[in-house]
């Protein structure tokens, strides 16, 4: 906390008020007198040293005035001398001050002082009452806060602050468009009105954390030029009850009376979760919240131009109340961008950074699959923050390429030293992975390898596929079980003393494998059916159980399968390596020299990797027959076909391109039974996952 703001806050205040009560109320009674023993006055009394007496029956006790100073162990105690007395003394008291020869002698009840007593009475009170306010002070952000609970805490945009606009956001067009609507609903609501259309009272952005869902919020406003009230769903909620609802009402009286208007709620499953979950019992703060929500929606006038923008990343656990048409008209999926939105996001984030004439962001945006937005801006960030530590005037490939290492799985640990056959133990299992990545007939690219330790990491391998996919094949699925056991296998061929290193690539395939027989049916024995429904509190915000709707027997089976898949996996590993035994050895040798290899020196390492072989056809039940039919041929593939033309159509032959039936849909599927890849006269590697 800094000195100036401890002399604004109120601690000062308090500080200085109880100063001054310890200064004052001790000396409301005039100079202290010096204390002595009972026995010690008496003898003062006999031996006639006295000059004046007062005694005190309220405390027992009584003030004498010397005619001299008193000496006491070579001390000055001064004229005025107090001792008090037990009330079996009391009697001897009165005779001593009787006998002895004083000017003055007084009898005086005790007298309390009416100032000492208002003090002693109201200061316990006034502490208390200065410690409450702080505390609320603080609760509520400020002094000036304290009584104003039911106030909304929204902040306001208005046109004067720098504004933000769809040029600003990139990856989202399908996003933008469906936005573009709002702004022209409170540009011009008169237009659709008159077509009798109802301005939609609300927008919903869902869709993973990073993805740009308050930026396509803000950029809306911005476009629209209208006030902007931003607010935290968690804001709503208070320890006080009403707090929630009363800030509601107040928040949608402020933007009905600037209205046209937008409000935008973040994270608004933090008030919007289902109603009647969780171990609260239903009946909760959050709850009413919410029902002064869904209220003030349904309670919109058609021509007021209020639209409530929210954002969430959890739709799954908002209240259906909420989500009907009516409330929320428009529900916008903000996913991860695409290639080219990815591209666009780095064009954008790259303006007034100096880049270096070679870097070819649509390369940078290729090695960068599922990024998002986010994670983009911070990959740029990170490079031009490597260029400044290196001293360097320009942002190249190099920095970029370490930026999204970083970004991946972590700073670089340059401290950890590591013996020799660690490295060695590394390089095989990094080796081990790649190599059955790139000896499989369905995996993507091996990009990179490295031997660098990063985050908890020894090293790592990356598989990145050329084009963005959206399904995934059994056959992908069963090369990535493979090579995610490679690194496994290299450690039991070559050590034959497998490391702790594999724990993550088990995890992994494990997690896989059982998705493929619960999830997906890509099981015989278990079939095409769905094991396992997620249950759980969506109040808590995470499943807290999982619901088996499945038998004992079942359950044993699926564990055998997964068993089984796992097992298939790392045979074919196991095969992989050990026909490619040269090759690992070639690849292990370069990382420990090189400690990372690029997508072109792998490429020289595996210029004679020996394939593997297609996998034997699949079918879901061995009974059903295996068709021979290839799969259509799309407009775009047999434009191909014909553009390219075999040497034998040029001296003369013609090329005999197969026409399918006219009737059939011309889609692009799966290799089918029975035929191979080789023969396929779509050329496509597609279907559902």
């Amino acid at each position: 906390m800094k000195l100036k703001n401890i002399f604004k806050g109120p601690i000062i205040w308090i500080v200085l008020v109880l100063a001054i009560l310890l200064i004052v109320v001790p000396n409301l009674a005039g100079p202290q007198a010096s204390r002595v023993d009972t026995s010690v006055g008496l003898q003062l009394l006999t031996d006639d040293k006295v000059e004046q007496a007062r005694i005190n029956d309220g405390n027992q006790s009584v003030e004498l005035t010397l005619r001299e100073d008193f000496i006491q162990d070579g001390a000055n105690e001064g004229k005025s001398i107090t001792f008090f007395y037990s009330t079996a003394r009391a009697e001897d008291v009165v005779d001593a001050i009787s006998a002895s020869n004083v000017d003055v002698f007084t009898d005086q009840p005790v007298e309390n002082n009416w100032f000492t007593g208002f003090i002693s009475l109201i200061l316990p009170i006034l502490i208390i009452g200065i410690i409450f306010w702080f505390l609320l002070s603080r609760m509520q952000g400020g002094g000036s806060k304290v009584m104003q609970f039911g106030k909304s805490k929204a902040k306001l945009i208005t046109k004067d602050m720098p504004q933000v606009t769809f040029a600003d956001v990139a990856g989202a067009d399908e996003a933008v468009e469906e936005l573009h609507e709002i702004k022209e609903f409170l540009q011009e609501p008169g237009k659709f009105q008159a077509l009798g259309a109802k301005i939609p009272k609300g927008v919903l952005l869902y869709g993973p954390p990073g993805t740009g869902k308050t930026l396509l919020a803000r950029a809306v406003a911005g476009e629209a030029g209208v006030p902007f009230y931003s607010i935290s769903g968690s804001d709503f909620v208070e320890m006080f009850v009403g707090v929630g609802a009363s800030r509601v009402r107040d928040l949608f009286e402020q933007a009905k009376n600037n209205a046209p208007a937008i409000i935008f709620v973040d994270e608004i499953d933090a008030v919007g979760r289902h109603r009647g979950a969780g171990v609260g019992g239903g009946n909760d703060e959050r709850e009413q919240t919410l029902n002064q929500l869904l209220v003030e929606m349904d309670g919109f006038d058609v021509k007021t131009n209020v639209i409530l923008i929210a954002a969430t990343n959890r739709p799954d656990v908002l209240d259906p109340a909420l989500l009907r048409p009516g409330r929320f008209d428009r529900q916008i999926a903000v996913e991860a961008p695409d290639l080219e939105g990815r591209h666009h996001i780095l064009q954008v984030h790259a303006a007034g950074k100096p880049m270096a004439p070679d870097v070819d962001l649509r390369a940078l945006a290729k090695r960068a699959p599922g990024f998002t937005g986010a994670d983009l801006a911070n990959v740029l960030n990170e490079a031009a923050l490597l260029t400044a530590r290196s001293n360097a005037q320009l942002i190249d490939d190099r920095a970029l390429d370490e930026a999204i290492d970083r970004v991946m799985a972590g700073p670089q640990k340059r401290s950890r030293v590591m013996k020799e056959h660690e490295r060695k133990i590394t390089a095989y299992h990094e080796g081990g992975h790649a190599l059955v990545a790139a000896a499989l007939r369905y995996t993507a690219p091996v990009t990179k390898v490295t031997i660098l330790p990063r985050g908890r990491a020894l090293g790592y391998t990356m598989v990145v596929p050329e084009d963005d996919k959206y399904s995934v094949t059994r056959n992908e699925l069963l090369d990535q079980l493979a090579y995610a056991m490679g690194g496994r296998v290299a450690e039991e061929i070559v050590f034959h003393d497998p490391s702790t290193g594999a724990s993550n690539d088990i995890e992994k395939a494990t997690s896989t494998a059982r998705q493929m027989v619960t999830q997906y049916g890509m099981s015989e024995r278990v079939g095409a059916v769905k094991l396992g429904q997620g249950g759980g509190e969506p109040f808590l915000g995470r499943d807290m159980s999982h619901e088996r709707n499945y038998s004992d027997h079942v359950a044993f089976v699926v564990d055998e399968e997964v068993r089984r898949l796992i097992d298939t996996a790392h045979d074919e590993a196991y095969a992989v390596l050990t026909e490619n035994r040269d090759v690992l050895d070639r690849l292990a040798l370069a990382l420990l020299e090189r400690e990372t290899l690029n997508q072109r020196e792998i490429a020289e390492v595996f210029e004679d990797i020996r394939k593997r072989e297609y996998r034997d056809v699949w079918l879901s039940k061995e009974s059903r027959p295996v068709h021979q039919i290839p799969p259509v041929m799309s407009a775009k593939e047999r434009a191909e076909a014909a553009s390219a033309q075999s040497p034998d159509e040029e001296e003369g032959h013609s090329a005999v391109i197969v026409d399918p039936d006219p009737a059939l849909p011309e889609l692009p599927v799966e290799n089918p039974p029975g035929s191979t890849p080789g023969t396929n006269p779509g050329g496509t590697t597609g279907g559902n996952g």
